[in-house]
């Protein structure tokens, strides 16, 4: 039996049509501050928005650099078709050096991912 991890997809098994969650965040943020991070699926090439094919929620998560237990869920955006477009911005702050990771999950291809490495000061 393949665990989930095995089923989710990265960024290089992209093809044609764009799936991964394309993570904008900075690349070094001050301990205990607020910063923004946007996440867009379909940034380059747009992804359908139709009942029969979309992006039905993005996931965020981080991996907390030092702490027992990861990851750490931060956010889940639930998203319905045609009325809502897969990009999502939000505040977050972290404390230490983190990887935050963008799972989305398509109602035809399944979930991918993508992430980004933050450095705390």
């Amino acid at each position: 039996m393949k665990k989930f991890g095995d089923v989710v997809i990265s960024p290089e098994k992209e093809g044609k049509e764009k799936h991964v969650p394309v993570i904008d965040a900075p690349k070094k943020v001050k301990a205990g501050q607020w910063f923004t991070v946007t996440v867009v699926v379909g940034k380059d090439v747009p992804h359908p928005n139709l009942v029969e094919h979309h992006i039905k929620w993005v996931q965020i998560f981080a991996q907390v650099d030092g702490r027992p237990y990861n990851p750490v869920h931060v956010a889940t955006f639930d998203l319905g078709p045609t009325f809502a477009d897969p990009s999502v911005t939000f505040k977050m702050k972290l404390e230490k050096k983190s990887t935050i990771y963008a799972l989305a999950y398509c109602n035809v291809h399944g979930v991918w991912e993508n992430s980004v490495d933050i450095d705390v000061e």
